[in-house]
C-alpha cells in the first residue's frame, strides 16, 4: 500500500530535476500521474515535449499509470488542459503540484521587461492557471491539495528580482489558497526545496543542497491523508533536512493620538526599527571573506 494509492496528481514541470522526482516518487506511491512539461531550457526558449513522455515511460515501465502533457502552465487554457487531462484519463484529480519555472537573471537596474514577464509568468501565473483549474473541481469534491513550489529567494535574492518576486507572489497566493479553499477541505502548502538541479546552478552564491529525490517525500506526504489537516504552511526541504518557515505577522507598533509628523516618527522610530535581514549579513560576510582571500561558509 502506497501513502498516494487512488489519487490521481498532477505535476507541472516534472520532465526533469525536483518536478520528475516529485513525478516518479508520486507515482511509486501508488498515484496515477499527469507528467506536464513545456520542455523548454533553463531561460524558458525551445520547447520539446519529449521529456515529459521520457518521464512517462519511466512510470510505465516501473508498472503505473501516467500521462504525459506538454502544454505551457502560462496560459489560463494550459492550466486547464492539466487538471482536465487527468479527470479524462483517469476519472478524477486529487492533487496538483507546480514546479514549473525558468530564470532570467539580471541586477534589477539592467533587467529588461523581456527578463522580468516570462518569469513572473511562468513561476507566478504558471502556478495560478493549475490551482485556479483545480481549485473549481476542489471545490465541488469537497477535497483536494495544491502545493506551490517556491524559494529561499522569496526573502530576497541579489540578482534575481523576477524570481524574487514570482517565488513570494506563489508564497502569498498558497495562503490565500489556504484560507479561501479551507471551508471546502481543501488544502494548499508550499516547499521550499533546496536542491541540484538546472536551475540551483543559477544561484548567486554556495549553499548546502541535496538531491532532487530527497524533495520528494515532502510533497508525497502533503498529498497524502496523512496531511489532511496541513494547509497554509512554507516548508524547506534540504537533503535530510525539513525546516517550517514562520507565519507573517508584526512584531512591534507604536501608537499615538492623531497623526503622525515626519519629526515625532524620527524621534519615537527606534519603538518600531527594523527587522535584520539575513541575505545583508550574509553578503557582509561574503565580502570580508572575499577581501581575505577565505572561502565563506556555505
Amino acid at each position: 500500500m502506497g501513502a498516494l494509492d487512488g489519487k490521481v496528481i498532477a505535476v507541472t514541470g516534472s520532465g526533469r530535476g525536483i518536478g520528475r522526482a516529485v513525478a516518479l516518487a508520486a507515482a511509486a506511491e501508488g498515484a496515477a500521474v499527469i507528467v506536464n512539461d513545456y520542455g523548454v531550457s533553463v531561460d524558458g526558449n525551445a520547447p520539446t515535449s519529449e521529456v515529459a513522455e521520457t518521464v512517462v515511460d519511466e512510470i510505465v515501465a516501473a508498472g503505473g499509470r501516467a500521462a504525459a502533457n506538454a502544454n505551457s502552465v502560462t496560459t489560463m487554457s494550459g492550466g486547464e488542459s492539466i487538471v482536465r487531462q487527468a479527470i479524462d484519463s483517469f476519472g478524477r484529480i486529487d492533487g496538483v503540484v507546480c514546479v514549473a519555472g525558468i530564470l532570467r537573471e539580471r541586477m534589477l537596474f539592467n533587467m529588461s521587461e523581456d527578463e522580468w514577464d516570462p518569469v513572473i509568468e511562468t513561476h507566478l501565473k504558471g502556478t495560478f492557471t493549475v490551482f485556479r483549474a483545480a481549485a473549481a473541481v476542489f471545490r465541488q469534491q469537497k477535497s483536494g491539495t495544491m502545493i506551490g513550489f517556491t524559494s529561499g529567494a522569496f526573502a530576497a535574492s541579489v540578482a534575481q528580482a523576477n524570481y524574487s518576486a514570482a517565488k513570494g507572489g506563489i508564497v502569498s497566493l498558497v495562503r490565500s489558497a489556504a484560507a479561501g479553499m479551507n471551508k471546502y477541505g481543501v488544502t494548499a502548502n508550499c516547499i521550499a526545496p533546496v536542491a541540484r538541479s538546472r536551475m540551483s546552478g543559477q544561484v548567486p552564491f554556495g549553499v548546502e543542497m541535496g538531491e532532487p529525490e530527497d524533495v520528494a517525500p515532502m510533497a508525497c506526504f502533503l498529498l497524502s491523508d496523512k496531511a489532511r489537516d496541513v494547509t497554509g504552511q512554507v516548508y524547506t526541504a534540504n537533503g535530510g533536512r525539513i525546516a517550517v518557515w514562520n507565519q507573517p505577522v508584526e512584531v512591534r507598533e507604536m501608537r499615538k493620538d492623531g497623526r503622525w509628523t515626519v519629526d515625532e516618527i524620527a524621534a519615537r522610530f527606534d519603538e518600531v526599527g527594523q527587522e535584520p535581514m539575513p541575505i545583508l549579513e550574509r553578503l557582509k560576510e561574503m565580502e570580508a571573506a572575499a577581501k581575505s582571500g577565505e572561502k565563506p561558509n556555505a
